[in-house]
Parts: structure tokens; C-alpha cells; sequence
């Protein structure tokens, strides 16, 4: 029998494979890495919209893992947009294969513990591990190591544009309609359905 277990925990697949091994049964657990490495951070951090990054900066540098909302909104504006942006960043890293699912979001809400039926974020938060990664990230991405292969731009149009008051192709000067060969087939194509054809 062979039972494969994917995206358990470390201490689950320890006791799991302890209990297997106390009924004399033979058990692998695969893990998956679900851990944030400079890389993965990266590649989160360049993903972002403009706001969302300065959001996640603000939250790994000036409050090195824990920043009051009021702080953000005072620096960012109305974090709808951010907080939205960084939690679809995490789907979309699993759909694009840039970290495994369960991956968990590098950046969580902070709830007002008074208040626990109105969930009004009072701050966001991210782990010690975690904030030691981002910076490495951060610095990667400001000394352009982290920078991703920006293609060159296409050279600028050197010819000229046409007026607007040229003729178009195919069209004469007297013309009012556009010149057009018509095929030599036997029929008057040009005729109405009442008229006799030859």
C-alpha cells in the first residue's frame, strides 16, 4: 500500500510517519516548501501595483513587520486598493507557478481586539523570518539585481504620416466612390434583379 500525502506541515508529517512506523507500515510523506525565500519575495514584490509595493515597503521597513493602518493610509491613501492587490498577488504566484500552493500571504490584517464582530483592520503585520527575507528582496530590487529584462522600446517612426486630406488608395481625384475592377464573367453584375441579361 502507498498512501501519498502533499503540502503537510512538518510536525504533522513527523507524527504521521511515527504512527505508520509504530504499526509496522511503511509511509512517505512529501512536504512542500511553503517558505518565503528572497526570490519568491522578489518576484511578490515586482508583481505589485505601485501602491500595494510602497504599502508592503512601509509595512518591512518603517515598521519592521508591524504598522498601524492609520500610518499606511496617511502614506498610501485608502488601502482598498492595496490590500486588494496584494491578496490576489498569492493565487496568481500559485497559477504562474512562482511558489507552491499554500503558500500563506506574507502580510496579514491585524484586527481591533475590542471590536471583534466589525473586522476593522487596526494594523498589518508580517513574521520576524518573513521580514528579514523582504528587506534582502527590498535591497535586491533597489540596487536592480532583483530588476526584472526590461525589453528595449521600438525605435520612434522616422517616416512621415500621411495627410489627412490625401486620397486613399484606389481612389481618383474626380472620384467620389473608390475604383474598382469588376471580373469579365458573362453576367451584368451591375444590373438589378428586373433586368435581362444577353
Amino acid at each position: 500500500m502507498k498512501i501519498t500525502i502533499e503540502g503537510a506541515d512538518k510536525d504533522f508529517a513527523e507524527k504521521l510517519v511515527a504512527l505508520a512506523a509504530a504499526h509496522d507500515a511503511e509511509l512517505t510523506v512529501a512536504t512542500v516548501d511553503t517558505s518565503w525565500t528572497v526570490e519568491r519575495a522578489t518576484r511578490y514584490l515586482r508583481s505589485l501595483t505601485a501602491g500595494a509595493r510602497r504599502f508592503a515597503e512601509m509595512v518591512v521597513v518603517d515598521g519592521d513587520g508591524y504598522l498601524d493602518a492609520d500610518q499606511l493610509r496617511a502614506a498610501v491613501g485608502k488601502l482598498n486598493g492595496p490590500t486588494v492587490a496584494l491578496s490576489r498577488t498569492i493565487p496568481r504566484g500559485v497559477r504562474e507557478g512562482w511558489w507552491p500552493e499554500g503558500t500563506k500571504a506574507p502580510i496579514t490584517p491585524v484586527y481591533d481586539p475590542n471590536n471583534p464582530s466589525w473586522h476593522k483592520n487596526i494594523a498589518y503585520e508580517m513574521t520576524s523570518e518573513n521580514v528579514t527575507v523582504f528587506r534582502s528582496a527590498i535591497a535586491a530590487l533597489a540596487t536592480g539585481q532583483g530588476a526584472p529584462v526590461v525589453p528595449e522600446p521600438p525605435a520612434p517612426w522616422s517616416g512621415e504620416a500621411p495627410s489627412a486630406f490625401d486620397l486613399p488608395p484606389g481612389w481618383g481625384a474626380g472620384d467620389d466612390v473608390p475604383r474598382a475592377m469588376l471580373e469579365e464573367s458573362g453576367t451584368n453584375s451591375g444590373s438589378d434583379n428586373n433586368s435581362e441579361q444577353a
